[in-house]
């Protein structure tokens, strides 16, 4: 019984050391709402800003000052093309195998779905078929990335292509979203208050 019952501690130890730890966490600096977002928005000083896409020009660093609440958020209304948002950690990639997770707070309008954007280390671009849809008020989610089916997404047009079959999650360079459409104004956009990412930082490419 005593070894039994050591063997569930251990095996429950390692279990807790593979679970990865906060890889990063953007939530956006607190200043006046601007067009196009740009890198001085970014409050993660370990983090560097990437905008893609036909529409990137018109992503937008947003807020309100009512309700009180309003946070500091990325906003795609303005939108004119499809478009997406990166992060990339300065100090090295991430690895997204395993139980990695990615967690965000946003809110969708209109027919809009936030999904999850990666650049691979070899420079291929991917987009989540798991989605967050519309929400009458802003809303948490969590994404398992061992669930996620992916495709591939042309980063200069912002469109998806055919599926990839296990892409390797070793080497992630950059995380971000995107709805894959237009921004059409307060009825028909995608806003994302805060991003983390739950992952272990990826080894070093063997020279």
């Amino acid at each position: 019984m005593r070894l039994a019952l050591l063997a569930l501690v251990f095996a429950a130890a390692a279990a807790a050391q593979d679970r990865p730890g906060l890889f990063f966490r953007e939530d956006w600096k607190e200043t006046p709402p601007e067009t196009p977002i740009t890198q001085e928005h970014v409050a993660n000083p370990d983090l560097l800003l990437g905008l893609y896409g036909p529409g990137k020009a018109g992503i937008k660093k947003s807020h309100h000052d009512r309700p009180a609440d309003d946070p500091y958020y990325v906003w795609s209304g303005t939108a004119r093309g499809n478009w997406a948002v990166t992060l990339r950690r300065k100090s090295g990639a991430a690895d997204l195998t395993g139980q990695s997770k990615i967690r965000w707070r946003s809110k969708q309008a209109g027919f809009r779905q936030l999904r999850i954007v990666l650049k691979l280390a070899g420079g291929q671009w991917l987009v989540s078929d798991q989605y967050d849809p519309a929400s009458a008020d802003w809303r948490e989610r969590e994404f398992n990335i061992a669930d996620i089916r992916w495709r591939k997404l042309d980063i200069e047009t912002m469109i998806e292509g055919d599926w990839v079959s296990n892409p390797d999650l070793r080497r992630v360079e950059e995380i971000g979203w995107t709805d894959l459409m237009t921004g059409g104004d307060s009825a028909a956009c995608s806003r994302l208050d805060w991003i983390e990412v739950y992952a272990h930082p990826a080894s070093k490419p063997s020279s």
